[in-house]
């Protein structure tokens, strides 16, 4: 590889994460630049027209949406393969990662997360209790009904570790942010796969660095994670004054 490929987007984003993950599971080197997108500049909004992040930029090449990016680096690096061979499997397993990007993304994310984290400390807004109250006790019980039947006693969904694991396990670590667990009695499958999931060596390096990001505020961020030997960028993106992208985080 002739170029170290550059990852623009927060350790905090289950989309950076799943990114990282599927980086680290093909042990390709990577460079990281953690910002918020909300805090992008005028140069960021050139590369990433929706203010989104992840992105992905390799030389002239320049990726936005994770799952882009990750069925890219699936196409570059074919090894270890975190897709499933069986066409219907692969199928399968890029719904189960549609539906986490799309319906948990919405409900972890926007109505708890971002909620109760980056409206309140980023942008000084108050907290819609509402929203969060039927986020956790009506929305996201319905996601876990609907993962319940479909994930392993023990193991991966397809048999290999797939994206379709590394999806569904990515918003879970963030609804732990928000001190949201999965009650083990009701969706006993899906609570102990998260745990295993998140467990993963690839998953628990990049803790360290989230727990540190929760504790942090942005402005000293980047300089936390140099300090902890994160493979940051020289330069940054994450320079602006806070403000909303044009469309949602994803």
């Amino acid at each position: 590889m002739a170029e170290t490929l550059t990852i623009i987007g927060n350790y905090l984003s289950p989309y950076v994460r799943k990114v990282l993950v599927c980086l680290e599971l093909k042990g390709i080197p990577y460079r990281i630049d953690p910002i918020a997108p909300f805090v992008g500049n005028e140069d960021f909004s050139r590369l990433s027209p929706l203010r989104r992040i992840p992105v992905l930029v390799e030389g002239d090449l320049v990726l936005n949406d994770s799952t882009v990016i990750c069925e890219y680096l699936q196409d570059r690096f074919p090894a270890p393969s975190l897709y499933p061979a069986d066409p219907v499997e692969r199928a399968k397993a890029r719904w189960l990662e549609e539906y986490a990007d799309s319906y948990l993304g919405d409900v972890v994310i926007w109505r708890m997360f971002f909620q109760k984290g980056v409206r309140r400390f980023l942008f000084n807004e108050g907290t819609d209790e509402e929203v969060v109250r039927r986020a956790r006790e009506e929305e996201l019980p319905l996601a876990l009904d609907y993962l319940e039947p479909r994930l392993p006693g023990d193991g991966w969904i397809f048999g290999e570790l797939s994206i379709a694991d590394i999806s569904i396990a990515s918003f879970f670590r963030n609804a732990a942010f928000v001190r949201y667990q999965v009650d083990p009695t009701r969706w006993p499958r899906t609570a102990a796969f998260v745990e295993r999931t998140l467990a993963l060596p690839a998953f628990a390096g990049l803790a360290a660095f989230e727990d540190r990001m929760l504790r942090t505020p942005l402005a000293e961020q980047r300089a936390v994670l140099a300090q902890m030997g994160a493979p940051l960028t020289e330069t940054t993106y994450g320079d602006a004054a806070p403000r909303y992208g044009v469309m949602r985080l994803g």
